[in-house]
């Protein structure tokens, strides 16, 4: 039986589907703030923790309270008490599992996406259509927010003040980190600067330490041959095996949104003939796809150049190097399950 390819699926999401699908991926389906675990030597961590929870709680609280709850968002000095929370970081510190925990332990109605994804709802939808579909919604929570698109980053700061006028509580992790901002780590001054009128109602919340997926440099393993690539897709049931150029050319096709639906359902991807990326335009789909890839933790098998030559020096050495060094850090772990449970042959 030949072995699928993802340049063969054409996925595509219905508008109604757009609201009801906002919700964590696999990966993140059981997480919760108990199953978290801090490292001893990052104290930033277990203030996270604690910090997350609390909003939860909060979040919890206001939805009790059927009546007058907007006057009990005001704090006692008559300022408005802050519905949004910022996690702020490195990759690998668990952000995204400390925001998914908010999102499982809060009321519902809720909504759960990254920044492409939500952009992505407004476009299909149109801004006021989006606006009522989510104002009725307790919480919003946004993963890897985005400062890359001015025009994308005003647009959501304006959906973002309309939903929070509304009640709607928000949190959002970080995503691009310019290289000049230093530290490994989004710079909180230059992202509430540019909410402008929603800094006031963001707390800021650091969770600081090295990626917990790898020490150091991610080492991925060594590529495979040809040969062994096509036989192991053809022994994993459910497997693809696409030729990296062609995915390539496929994810250009396809709006990062669905990227995710790309890969349901699938039990591991191989790639022939990985190469540096061309461009910068493709590099950033590739890093869009890897994130969809380890949220739904599919297996990554590959020939050609090794996965660590993926980008450029130019490129890691630019602005995008904190998003680049992600989908490495992601990337390499996928390879490793991809050894470690190769259906034998």
């Amino acid at each position: 039986m030949p072995t699928e390819q993802l340049t063969a699926r054409r996925p595509e999401i219905g508008a109604d589907e757009l609201v009801s699908t906002l919700v964590p991926p696999p990966r993140f389906d059981s997480v919760r703030f108990s199953t978290y675990v801090p490292n001893p030597a990052e104290p930033s961590q277990s203030e996270a923790v604690r910090s997350c929870s609390a909003f939860a709680t909060r979040l919890a609280d206001s939805s009790t309270r059927a009546k007058g709850w907007r006057s009990w968002l005001r704090r006692r000095d008559g300022g408005q008490a802050r519905q949004g929370l910022y996690l702020d970081g490195g990759f690998g510190v668990g952000k995204t599992h400390l925001l998914a925990s908010i999102w499982h332990e809060a009321p519902g109605p809720k909504a759960y996406g990254t920044f492409v994804e939500l952009t992505h709802v407004v476009g299909a939808l149109g801004f006021a259509e989006a606006v009522r579909r989510l104002s009725g919604h307790r919480l919003l929570a946004i993963d890897e927010f985005e400062l890359d698109d001015p025009g994308d980053t005003m647009l959501v700061n304006r959906l973002l003040r309309e939903l929070t006028d509304a009640g709607v509580f928000v949190a959002a992790t970080s995503n691009t980190l310019p290289d000049k901002l230093g530290e490994g780590r989004f710079a909180a001054e230059d992202f509430l600067r540019e909410i402008q009128s929603l800094s006031a109602r963001f707390d800021v919340v650091r969770v600081d330490g090295p990626d917990y997926r790898h020490r150091g440099l991610p080492a991925p393993p060594e590529p495979v041959s040809d040969d062994e690539l096509a036989a192991s897709a053809r022994a994993w049931s459910g497997a693809t095996l696409d030729h990296f150029d062609a995915l390539c050319d496929h994810l250009a096709r396809l709006h990062p949104s669905s990227y995710g639906r790309l890969v349901d359902g699938v039990s591991a991807v191989h790639l022939r003939g990985v190469r540096p990326a061309a461009d910068q335009a493709i590099a950033l789909r590739l890093v869009a796809f890897a994130d969809r890839l380890y949220d739904r933790a599919v297996p990554v098998l590959t020939s050609g150049a090794p996965l660590d030559t993926l980008f450029t020096e130019e490129m890691l050495a630019g602005g995008y190097r904190k998003k680049y060094l992600r989908a490495l850090s992601r990337l390499t772990a996928l390879a490793r399950d991809a050894l470690d449970s190769q259906p034998a042959r």
